[in-house]
């Protein structure tokens, strides 16, 4: 949470990183390679992809501080404005419309302060119907940020941040733009696409599921 308020969401505005917010970055970084899921992204990442990922941990950890972290610029010409982690787990606002912001913890924190306003979810397709219910773990949600429209945005619920963050590294690392997955969370099951496209040759530009069937 400590690293969410470290963005200014206007695309465009130049960002910049004081000492104390690299250190959140970097305290962030040493507790998520600590847990189990990201050590298999690395493992993962590193049999798939070792011409481009490494196998130390130091090193695996100064790429992920890169496709994450580093600065953009996300319009042409402009100073650095932007990175993966801000885009994906923040949000923006650009050209009057709210994009990226697919962090369900942001998005908790966010209406906690008032700053969002719920508008409902849209129901995937599927073969029986299946309800949106407390035990859904993916949801497609619309909804205002500061009085800026987000109409169609999915984001997990309840999972953590590491889940998050090796789901879409893998996808960036080894994966494609388009990559079809199926989650089974023991309840339910979601046919689902994880995008994920480029900025900057070789930084995250923004990476969220898409769903395409939900079944019980």
């Amino acid at each position: 949470m400590a690293l969410l308020d470290n963005y200014v969401s206007e695309v465009g505005t130049e960002e910049t990183l004081s000492n104390a917010e690299r250190a959140e970055i970097k305290a962030f970084l040493d507790a998520i390679l600590e847990t189990e899921v990201m050590k298999f992204c690395h493992e993962y990442c590193h049999a798939k992809n070792p011409g481009e990922v490494p196998g130390s941990y130091g090193d695996f950890r100064q790429l992920l501080g890169k496709i994450w972290f580093e600065l953009y610029n996300r319009t042409r010409g402009g100073r650095p404005d932007s990175s993966g982690f801000e885009h994906v787990f923040v949000g923006e606002v650009k050209d009057g419309d709210v994009s990226g912001f697919h962090n369900w913890i942001q998005f908790y924190l966010e209406e906690k302060r008032g700053k969002v306003d719920y508008r409902g979810y849209i129901k995937p397709r599927g073969q029986d119907e299946a309800e949106a219910d407390s035990n859904d773990h993916l949801l497609t949600l619309q909804f205002s940020w500061e009085g800026v429209e987000k109409f169609v945005g999915t984001c997990f619920i309840g999972v953590s941040p590491e889940f998050e963050i090796a789901l879409y590294t893998i996808c960036f690392l080894v994966g494609e733009e388009r990559n079809k997955v199926s989650l089974n969370t023991g309840t339910d099951t979601f046919d689902m696409e994880i995008r994920c496209y480029r900025m900057a040759r070789d930084k995250i530009g923004t990476s969220f599921p898409e769903v395409n069937q939900h079944f019980d």
